[in-house]
Order: structure tokens, then sequence, then C-alpha cells
């Protein structure tokens, strides 16, 4: 069973969303260790090597992701978690902004998969089974 990485990060305390990707991860057959709401990259991260995880998935509603995740490939990979897969999904920026330039940033930033507000996490199911070979 592969183990999944999910949570809030920086100052923001929307819980619904995260509960709700723990509970369908679950569901999926995922062992899914949820660091919660306020959570710093460094929380992410050494959760990911206690449990040997092969994804991270960060959530963000309040609008502060891109400067709350700035940085994390580089901890990542300082960490030893050379390879662990980064997704990054919700309002992640401040205002309406064109999601192919947010898209872009992320991915410079060395996320793997950068999801729009909105997304539902039972549609990205397919996505996480093949980016971890499941």
């Amino acid at each position: 069973m592969k183990s999944i990485v999910i949570g809030v990060i920086g100052a923001d305390v929307h819980a619904v969303g995260n509960k709700i990707i723990e509970y369908t991860l679950s569901n999926a057959g995922f062992n899914v260790v949820n660091v919660g709401v306020l959570s710093s990259q460094e929380d992410f991260i050494n959760a990911a090597i206690e449990t040997d995880a092969k994804m991270i998935l960060v959530s963000s509603l309040y609008g502060h992701g891109e400067i709350d995740c700035r940085g994390m490939r580089e901890k990542c990979i300082e960490s030893g978690l050379d390879d662990i897969i980064l997704y990054v999904g919700g309002n992640i920026v401040v205002g309406k902004q064109d999601f192919s330039n947010v898209e872009k940033r992320f991915k410079e930033m060395g996320f793997n998969r950068i999801f729009p507000p909105g997304t539902q996490i039972e549609s990205v199911l397919d996505l996480i089974k093949e980016d971890l070979g499941v």
C-alpha cells in the first residue's frame, strides 16, 4: 500500500476539503498520512520520511500557496526525497490569474502536478494511481 502525505500548508485552516481528500484516498486503498491544517513544509517532509511516502499532496485555499510552497522541492531534495511526487491544488494564488501561468510557476518550483480551484479529488485518482505506478 502506497503512502501519500496530505495537508493544508501555511496559515490556512480550511479543514473540510482536507478531510474529503483523506477519505477519498483512504477508500481508494492508499495509506494516507494527514498532517492537518496550519502545516509547514517541514511537517509534510518529515511525515513523508517517517512513512516512506511516495507523494506529497499540498492543499491551500487562502491564496498564499505560492509563497508557502516556494523552495519545497529543494527542501525535499536536501532531506533525501529526490523522487517524491509533489501535487498542489486549491486557491493557490491571490486573485484571479490565468491558470496556465500559475501552473508554469509551480512547475518551475518543482511541483509535478498543479490543480486549479474546484478540482475534485475523485477526478485526480487516476492520475495519482498512474504517477504512483498502482
